[in-house]
């Protein structure tokens, strides 16, 4: 008889991005404001605190091979995957894209009403990793920095 196994609980804990030169993207999202955790790894990988899921930097070619993936040729185009920075008001919308962008982001998108009702925009960091900025409706940032969702 096959026991079952029990179900684990679902829980996005770490958010790891490949960079090009760690020490310039430790650099940038240091500059975003986001606080480094765990700084004795050095500059091997680093995490920084998000009020959510943990973000890592790792070297690109490190995490291809950490997860048996070909390093080479890197995506220049879209990769399926967006990070996101919800905001409290268009305003900190606006204010959130300048910000980023005076840190040595790229702006991909300037922000723009949308078709639900928010407002939003993107930015890029060194290694081209898309962030939208935005204000949804039914999703509210609380004073602890999480996200909080309409039931």
């Amino acid at each position: 008889m096959s026991k079952e196994l029990p179900v684990p609980v679902p829980r996005l804990t770490v958010i790891t991005l490949g960079v090009s030169d760690i020490r310039a993207s430790i650099a940038f999202y240091d500059a975003l404001g986001f606080s480094r955790r765990l700084k004795v790894t050095g500059e091997a990988v680093a995490f920084f605190d998000t009020g959510g899921p943990v973000l890592a930097l790792y070297p690109w070619d490190q995490l291809a091979a950490d997860a048996a993936l070909p390093d080479n040729p890197r995506p220049a185009a879209f990769r399926g995957v967006t990070l996101a920075w919800n905001c409290r008001a268009r305003e900190e919308v606006d204010a959130v894209l300048a910000f980023a962008v005076s840190k040595g982001a790229a702006l991909l998108k300037a922000a723009h009403e949308t078709d639900y009702g928010g407002y939003s925009g993107y930015f890029t960091d060194p290694d081209g990793h898309p962030w939208e900025v935005v204000v949804a409706p039914g999703i509210e940032v609380g004073e602890d920095r999480r996200v909080h969702l309409a039931e």
